[in-house]
């Protein structure tokens, strides 16, 4: 194990405040915009962190964790675990610094994320969803050497994806629920607490694929859990096999329920993306859409994190087809 992680703490203000002056010339300040719709429905709003550099919000994360890194452990390189977003990030955020970086990727990853990471200057390790689900919580991989930075687990990261909850009160001082996408736990922790931060008594929902909702089962049980029978899908950039019991520390005390979405439900929000706001998103990052415009969530104001945009185009425009079968 490269170090014992910290203890479980809370994600202060100050910490979130200084992650955004620490990371204002990395990432920029994506737009607010208000989704329009044809039919009566709930007022949603769209954070588009489809328009970071990386096309995700994990440059927010990634780019605090490694600039908060002691020159001693950057000077010995750093590595990560990811499908994709958080490799995109590290390896940026690596760039900038001038430190090798090495990406322990799912096997299954789309080439286009994979491309961009060794265009990046990621080295690559390919590993099934299993391995890399495990080393994630192990935090070792063999062979792997080098600091390794968490893709959600840390609470830099979490401090620099929380700048992003100060910048939807600032800009929607009304909003009454905020709605991410789940995967491992670091969006919706660091959003809450920069929206909590600022607001008080906003609702902060995590949205769930059908197929991958750990989660749901989680809030369920009152403790952290696996999800049985979890498919591998389009949605490759959320939907965790379980919630990993740190994880949950964090999530129980500032999330207030998770909403599962279908496969078509996810596909529909990604032509509406498309059809309405002109907006390219990947399955991850239709998911707090596709709960938004499920009308789950309430009448809002909601916004919806667009969490990111980085699909093959030719998948995309089979995804949103319309009539065209759900494509696992």
């Amino acid at each position: 194990m490269d170090r014992v992680p910290d203890a479980v703490q809370p994600i202060s203000v100050e910490s979130i405040e200084a992650a955004r002056t620490r990371i204002a010339a990395t990432i920029i300040r994506t737009p607010l915009i208000r989704l329009g719709t044809s039919t009566a429905g709930p007022e949603i709003y769209l954070k588009l962190e489809n328009l970071q550099p990386i096309n995700s919000f994990k440059l927010r994360g990634a780019a605090n964790a490694v600039a908060m890194l002691t020159p001693e452990r950057r000077s010995l390189g750093v590595w990560t675990i990811s499908a994709g977003n958080a490799g995109q990030g590290v390896a940026y955020a690596a760039r900038q610094a001038g430190v090798p970086c090495t990406v322990v990727t799912i096997e299954t990853a789309p080439e286009t994320k994979t491309e961009r990471m060794r265009a990046l200057g990621a080295h690559l390790v390919k590993a099934p969803f299993d391995v890399c689900w495990e080393a994630m919580e192990r935090r070792t991989f063999p062979g792997i050497t080098g600091t390794f930075v968490h893709p959600f687990d840390d609470d830099d990261f979490i401090a620099g994806n929380a700048t992003m909850g100060l910048e939807i009160v600032e800009d929607l001082p009304n909003v009454s629920t905020v709605v991410t996408a789940m995967g491992g736990g670091g969006l919706a922790t660091g959003v809450a607490a920069g929206v909590r931060a600022r607001k008080r008594g906003v609702r902060i929902l995590v949205a769930e694929p059908e197929t991958a909702a750990p989660a749901s089962v989680s809030f369920s049980a009152g403790k952290a859990s696996a999800f049985e029978g979890w498919q591998a899908t389009f949605v490759d950039g959320a939907g965790g096999k379980s919630v990993f019991p740190r994880m949950w520390e964090r999530i129980r005390h500032v999330v207030d329920g998770s909403i599962v979405v279908t496969l078509r439900e996810t596909k529909d929000a990604m032509r509406v993306l498309a059809e309405k706001a002109r907006v390219i998103a990947e399955g991850a990052g239709a998911l707090a859409v596709a709960a938004a415009l499920s009308g789950k969530a309430g009448d809002g104001p909601i916004v919806a994190v667009v969490s990111g945009g980085n699909i093959e185009l030719s998948t995309f425009c089979e995804l949103i087809e319309p009539g065209r079968a759900v494509v696992l």
